[in-house]
């Protein structure tokens, strides 16, 4: 059994991803893996995924994993990361694709017209604030209004307000982190984000998947 998982089902900057858990964690043995036997067996386990949200899906299919990242969302501390929070969903506008069904909601573009009136471009790239809205462990440590690195084009738009626990300016509010209950997906790359990405990452490995009281900052 390995303490962590990191799934690949071809669509992943999965390098970036396990030198970050490495750093904060050299002890602990990180597995990036496509078998859904060793997916299941993990203590932890972290879906990333960079591409379209239809090639990941298909990609996903193909390598029978599925309903081990299924499982594994129902049953031990999990991460998802940028399309890894996309993919929990039920729907995305790209492609028009099902997603895993995970959180009621769907994905949705930001708007061309926005972007044009305010000068902002598609995809949103590079740092913005995230303000947490709920407490919650991988928070700890991590101030409201720290800055995280984005690639990205589309973004959810939850059914369930209670699962929201971030949200990000651009120019106009939208969530960028969810959570509930053992599951914790952000649209940001923590891998990429520096000190604050890097404690979230470590929070994310000393988590039991429980919902213990904390507050971002503390």
């Amino acid at each position: 059994m390995s303490d962590l998982a990191i799934i690949d089902y071809g669509m992943g900057n999965l390098r970036s991803v396990q030198k970050a858990l490495q750093h904060v964690a050299p002890d602990c043995q990180i597995l990036v893996t496509s078998d859904p036997a060793e997916v299941r067996a993990a203590r932890h386990v972290v879906f990333p995924g960079q591409g379209a949200m239809p090639d990941c899906m298909r990609e996903l299919d193909a390598r029978g994993l599925r309903q081990a990242v299924l499982d594994a969302a129902a049953s031990k501390p999990f991460l998802g990361i940028c399309i890894g929070l996309q993919m929990l969903f039920e729907v995305s506008h790209e492609g028009n694709v099902p997603g895993l069904g995970l959180f009621r909601g769907e994905v949705v573009r930001f708007p061309h017209p926005v972007a044009d009136q305010e000068r902002l471009k598609v995809p949103h790239m590079g740092w913005n604030e995230v303000n947490p809205t709920q407490p919650h462990p991988l928070w700890v440590g991590i101030s409201a209004g720290e800055r995280f690195y984005f690639v990205h084009s589309y973004y959810p738009v939850p059914l369930e307000p209670g699962i929201v626990a971030a949200r990000t300016r651009y120019p106009e509010p939208f969530v960028c982190a969810v959570a509930r209950d053992n599951v914790f997906a952000v649209q940001f790359h923590p891998e990429k984000s520096q000190a604050a990405g890097l404690r979230l990452l470590a929070n994310f490995l000393a988590w039991d998947g429980l919902l213990q009281p904390s507050r971002p900052g503390t």
